[in-house]
């Protein structure tokens, strides 16, 4: 359960090393940009087929709030299918034989999601149980039904269930009384692909025969194992390990004879491998340097199907058609918005979809970012993402930000955020480390953090600052720490831990009080529960002395540098109190505090809105407190 909040970063103006090219851009020509024409970018994902392949179901922000379209793959034209103006609507299929449309909706960030179901004349709650979060698990081979998972009967645990399409009732197909994780079904609805997370980075991995109810257990070592997809036919179960490997690699499991086979292997963490309807495609994806890299092969000739090359941009999001004939794909990279294409097989010819970055914005005056490494404080070399301001020189140094991403565990990629853009067109470096304890480095890399938060994380952030004030395009002495989640929490640390270290800190919904971030753990959390206690501490143990002891909260009398904090009233995984007590307790201090408050957000901002007054503030506490000059922002 690596979950990590995606954090991009920045990179060039003149030149900024032997591997990368000049950027003719003159700052005379470079234009700000308003937070307002930042967020008029337009973010789309998702994308399923209809079944005459005439359109796509997406989901989109264009209206400033998530909701589901239709677009056509011949015109583009996007048709709204929903229209909230409060709660974001997120698309999940077509039905696969009619336009009626599966759908999912939480309230306002609370993460209680409900499966609907819109048709020609109404939308139905497929999955009305109060409390309760459903996920939908896929369609049925014979299309005459779907799988789900939901914790109504227990808050804790997600059962199994299969809804018929006729009646709309949903059958339990599995009772999951220990904290199983679903990974996938057969296409003969004989298997259950189930893992049993152990730690943050293991986990057991079973196939559970549906008849007769017993579990087989695949991996024989302790590690981290995933089941991937089965075959067509149900023969074989693909999954990932890393046994004696620093990175996961793909395994082939023969279920009836019980034996099994290395597939592919690579040099990074193979992160997912899945077949196309009827088996003719395998679609693999690698995790290589903090970038998605996507692998097509023809199953019967093991060719590989080369999908078209874009400059600076990296192809995400893989979908095929029912009937393999064409492809939905993302275009984008750390400098551009992720647009939607669709691509003939047979022809090899790309259609664009969107256009989703604003015509306002040049983009030229986008920054691409770079990777780069450096050693910390104990040798360990720690790889970052370096984003580089157009108008930086050595005669013009400009302020710069330590970046930390969420998780424990996550890992800042090489992924186009509008916030990043935003403060790197306004003259910011950003640095985003990746810190010992992040995910796609190797799983000795992964547990260096372990029972150790707050403390060489942190000094790894401290030596990325170090890292940026030797640059010669850097104000040394204007440099500070943001982060989003666990980020937050290391942007705490790192003002009460090392007071004297950042010049200030942006904190988005961080954790400040261990013990009661980890006592109030949602109920569906159960699964993971342990795992987390194993990797951070448990609050009910004498961990609790060590928890306390790195819990910002208990030692804000330390912090002296400015803050701003954000933060959802609806967060279930920080809660507001979390940010109230730490913005009460600096205010004791006498130190500039910020406070901005969103009453219908949860754990991150979704709604355009409520993100351009965040990143707006965001941007006029830097120019404040950091480039210490006062602006005023435009909105």
């Amino acid at each position: 359960m690596k979950k990590y909040i995606y954090y991009l970063l920045t990179m060039l103006i003149i030149a900024c090393n032997n591997e990368t090219k000049k950027v003719d851009i003159s700052v005379k020509n470079l234009k700000k940009y308003t937070i307002n024409q930042f967020m008029d970018n337009e973010s789309v994902n998702g994308g399923s087929f209809s079944s005459d392949k005439s359109k796509l179901l997406v989901t989109s922000n264009r209206t400033g709030v998530y909701n589901m379209y239709a677009v056509s793959t011949k015109t583009s034209e996007f048709i709204p299918e929903s229209k909230s103006d409060s709660s974001s609507v997120f698309a999940i299929s077509y039905f696969p034989n009619d336009n009626r449309i599966l759908f999912s909706m939480d309230d306002n960030g609370n993460e209680l999601r409900h499966i609907y179901m819109k048709d020609s004349t109404k939308v139905t709650d497929l999955t009305p149980y109060e409390g309760a979060t459903s996920s939908f698990y896929g369609w049925a081979k014979n299309q005459k039904s779907f799988f789900f998972g939901s914790n109504n009967r227990d808050k804790r645990f997600f059962d199994v269930y299969e809804m018929d399409t006729k009646t709309f009732q949903p059958t339990l197909i599995f009772e999951n009384l220990e904290g199983y994780n679903f990974n996938g079904i057969s296409n003969n609805k004989k298997y259950l692909a189930l893992s049993k997370t152990v730690n943050t980075n293991d986990s057991d991995l079973f196939i559970y025969n549906l008849a007769d109810k017993t579990f087989t257990q695949i991996n024989e070592i302790l590690s981290s194992n995933t089941a991937s997809d089965f075959s067509i036919d149900g023969k074989y179960l693909y999954y990932t390990t890393d046994v004696d490997s620093e990175f996961s690699y793909l395994m082939k499991y023969n279920i009836e004879t019980k034996t099994k086979e290395k597939v592919l292997e690579k040099p990074w963490d193979i992160t997912s491998s899945y077949f196309s309807y009827n088996g003719k495609y395998q679609i693999t994806s690698i995790n290589e340097d903090a970038k998605t890299k996507v692998f097509i092969t023809d199953t019967k000739t093991g060719n590989e199907i080369k999908l078209p090359t874009f400059k600076n941009g990296s192809v995400t999001g893989v979908g095929f058609s029912r009937d393999e004939t064409q492809i939905r794909f993302y275009v984008g990279g750390s400098n551009s918005p992720y647009n939607l294409y669709v691509y003939n097989v047979a022809s090899k010819k790309a259609k664009k979809l969107t256009n989703v970055l604003n015509k306002d914005i040049d983009p030229t005056h986008m920054v691409n970012s770079k990777v780069i490494r450096f050693k910390s404080f104990d040798g360990v070399e720690i790889p970052a993402i370096y984003y580089i301001p157009h108008q930086a020189t050595k005669n013009n140094k400009v302020p710069a930000l330590v970046m930390v991403h969420g998780g424990p565990g996550g890992q800042s990629g090489q992924y186009y955020n509008p916030l990043v853009q935003y403060l790197v067109n306004h003259g910011y470096a950003i640095l985003a480390v990746n810190n010992r304890g992040s995910n796609g480095y190797g799983k000795t890399f992964f547990r260096m953090d372990d029972l150790n938060h707050g403390d060489k994380d942190l000094k790894d952030c401290i030596e990325g600052k170090n890292w940026l004030a030797k640059q010669e395009i850097i104000d040394s002495e204007s440099i500070g720490i943001m982060g989003g989640s666990y980020g937050g929490y290391m942007t705490m640390a790192a003002l009460t831990f090392a007071p004297d270290e950042f010049d200030v800190g942006v904190n988005l919904y961080g954790v400040t009080n261990w013990l009661r971030t980890l006592k109030s753990i949602p109920p569906y959390w159960e699964a993971f529960r342990e795992a987390l206690y194993k990797e951070l501490g448990d609050p009910y143990s004498t961990d609790s002395i060590r928890l306390r002891k790195i819990s910002p909260l208990f030692h804000a009398e330390s912090i002296s540098k400015p803050l701003i904090v954000l933060q959802g009233t609806q967060d279930p995984r920080v809660l507001k109190v979390e940010s109230d007590e730490i913005v009460a307790a600096v205010k004791k201090n006498n130190v500039p505090v910020e406070y901005v408050l969103f009453e219908d957000e949860g754990h991150g901002f979704v709604k355009k809105e409520n993100q351009i007054i965040a990143y707006g503030n965001i941007l006029k506490f830097l120019d404040t407190y950091l480039k210490k000059t006062e602006v005023s922002i435009k909105q």
